[in-house]
């Protein structure tokens, strides 16, 4: 085994630069994970682009899929894994014992840290999976996955887990519910699944018509409807299709548009709920008008991080085989083209559309 990890690491704004970097002693209580597959999501681009504002240099990746190659007595006992064992990796690092993480909500820990976040200046150093090993902190949460089951679907954890955290947990999604999902990318179309197997009784997706084959996706795995947003009235088709009512959910996941946040307001249902799960790059929301949120008494929330309960259903879900995951997942990348892998995703390269991606290092 070698004494270093290669690693892909973000040094400026839009500039990743390949690494050695040394591989860290592991004592009783944290581990070394050989990443098998790292998923790759708008959050990769949002920080590859310099909006997250997260410290640099640092190691990406928040999504690690991969083997444990090393790990302590105490931490093997405390997770019940051991060495050789496939796990997925929870991306916070909560501290386990502020108020939040005691009352289970460990995703708003006030002392919460995030891998990929991390910078390489504080050690180890490699806190993000561009890499071929990531180091796994005593405080980190990891989920047996059936070794038997391809890479690249075992990485689906990450996605999966968000959309049954944003579609069905935080907003409490019922049998018989309207769902309406803005955004059919990775995170949209998982959260059509998740309120599928919530019992949704009809889900709505919105995309654009540069969306086409995701909004087929989307109606291949259970979608009632997809609306062209850039092709029709979205704002009266979801009053057609709910005769009148409004969606009783609403999910945006999509990335930088600011009209869908103020659009909300007109697809959810009177004591509806929406979910704010796409970042903006912290710009304000022009025209919003928060009387309809009164009138109407919504419920807005926020979503960040996905929870142990939901990456526990995501990961059932794989693991049945229930659902047809392969034209879901668009492309393996080796490491080395982290920049292109992420720039594929975000629509910079001609005539080549990603959905799910992975990063997958050679060892």
């Amino acid at each position: 085994m070698s004494r270093t990890s290669f690693a892909m690491v973000l040094t400026d704004a839009r500039k990743l630069e390949p690494r050695d970097i040394p591989l860290p002693e592991i004592g009783d209580d944290d581990a070394l994970l050989r990443v098998e597959a790292c998923g790759i999501c708008g959050s990769d681009y949002e920080q590859f682009e310099g909006v997250l504002r997260t410290p640099l240099p640092v190691v990406p990746g928040h999504e690690p899929l991969g083997i444990i190659e090393k790990i302590g007595d105490r931490a093997a006992r405390r997770w019940g894994v051991d060495q050789g064992d496939r796990v997925a990796v929870e991306n916070i690092i909560a501290c386990r014992f502020c108020p939040a993480c005691q009352a289970g909500r460990s995703h708003l820990c006030r002392n919460r840290r995030i891998y990929s976040y991390v910078p390489l200046h504080e050690g180890p150093g490699l806190w993000g999976a561009y890499s071929q090993y990531m180091y796994l902190h005593p405080d980190s949460v990891v989920h047996r996955v059936d070794p038997e089951i391809e890479a690249w679907r075992a990485a689906l954890f990450n996605p999966l887990g968000a959309g049954y955290r944003w579609a069905v947990e935080i907003p409490n999604t019922r049998p018989g519910d309207t769902v309406l999902v803005i955004g059919p990318g990775q995170r949209g179309l998982a959260s059509v699944l998740a309120a599928r197997e919530a019992g949704a009784a009809q889900v709505l997706v919105t995309g654009l018509e540069a969306d086409a084959r995701k909004l087929e996706l989307a109606r291949h795995w259970g979608a009632d409807h997809t609306l062209v947003a850039d092709r029709e009235d979205v704002r009266a088709r979801v009053r057609e299709l709910t005769d009148g009512h409004g969606a009783d959910v609403v999910v945006d996941v999509s990335s930088y548009a600011l009209e869908p946040v103020r659009e909300s307001l007109d697809y959810v249902a009177m004591g509806g709920t929406v979910v704010l799960a796409g970042v903006k790059g912290f710009r304000p929301i022009p025209d919003f008008v928060t009387d309809k949120i009164v009138m109407k008494e919504i419920q807005i929330r926020g979503a960040i991080g996905v929870t142990s309960s939901a990456y526990r259903s995501a990961i059932r879900l794989l693991e049945s085989g229930k659902v047809d995951l392969e034209r879901m997942h668009t492309h393996d990348f080796p490491l080395e083209r982290a920049e292109h892998a992420i720039r594929v995703l975000a629509r910079e390269i001609p005539d080549e559309e990603s959905i799910h991606s992975c990063l997958v290092p050679e060892h």
